[in-house]
């Protein structure tokens, strides 16, 4: 591996700041080019993008996922105020970010069996390929001086995330990016040894 290529890899931050500094089509473009060329399962690139903008839709899509998230709070029995605080951050935070990119799957490109294991097997393959997409467009990011970070919360509501964006029903919200310039650089966070998650031959005898 190129040392340059592992320095990009390891400085590589989850950015939640960014400054109002707008960013540009094309280097969007530029980081989707990146996400395009993933490695994908079939080679199906089975991975939709939709590209957000827009200040008002932003803060829609944010107060319907925190509307959501509120309703899983009160459920787990978190106190009001700090569930109100909370969901207004969200809020804050994904209206602010310059960009949002909701990335999707949609199965129709993949393979199709009659049997629940392999369809089951299948999803998997399609969420994994989307995922490679993913991390190229973080690295893409950084590497082109921008900041982004990796949000799961459109799998908690994906049918209020459809219908706030109009998605068709044959394509799944997974995962949403921020996107900007940042303004912030946050010191990494520990990493776990390699002879901890690395073995050799079998389970049990470690590297």
């Amino acid at each position: 591996m190129a040392f340059k290529l592992l320095d990009i890899i390891k400085n590589r931050r989850s950015i939640k700041e960014f400054s109002p500094r707008e960013v540009p089509r094309d280097v969007i473009f530029r980081i989707l080019e990146a996400a395009r060329w993933a490695p994908s399962a079939h080679n199906a690139q089975p991975w939709r993008f939709i590209i957000i903008m827009g200040r008002s839709l932003k803060r829609k899509l944010a107060e319907t996922m925190a509307d959501e998230w509120i309703k899983d709070m009160i459920k787990e029995g978190v106190p009001p105020e700090t569930r109100e605080s909370l969901a207004e951050a969200s809020i804050e935070q994904f209206t602010h970010a310059p960009v949002l990119i909701i990335a999707c799957v949609t199965m129709k490109d993949m393979d199709k069996y009659p049997d629940k294991r392999r369809r089951k097997c299948e999803h998997i393959m399609a969420v994994q390929s989307l995922a490679a997409a993913i991390q190229n467009m973080l690295l893409a990011a950084y590497s082109g001086g921008l900041g982004a970070c990796w949000f799961c919360a459109p799998l908690f509501c994906q049918d209020l995330v459809r219908k706030v964006l109009k998605i068709p029903n044959d394509v799944e919200p997974q995962a949403l990016i921020t996107l900007g310039y940042p303004s912030e650089m946050p010191t990494p966070p520990p990493r776990k040894p390699i002879e901890e998650i690395a073995y050799e031959n079998y389970w049990g005898e470690r590297l």
